[in-house]
């Protein structure tokens, strides 16, 4: 499929892996960051599906 950059990733693609990378980093030198941000995205996740629907 062509998205019009010479099948290149898009602006948003590089940075949820840049930020992923970024916070995967942290939690693993930190893991009581990474315990709260598995939490937090748990949280969002389940606000997420229920205001969804």
């Amino acid at each position: 499929m062509n998205n019009g950059n010479g099948g290149g990733l898009d602006a948003r693609t590089a940075l949820l892996l840049l930020v992923g990378g970024i916070g995967t980093n942290i939690a693993f030198l930190q893991p009581t960051f990474g315990v709260a941000l598995i939490v937090g995205i748990g949280v969002m996740t389940i606000l997420h599906f229920l205001l969804k629907h």
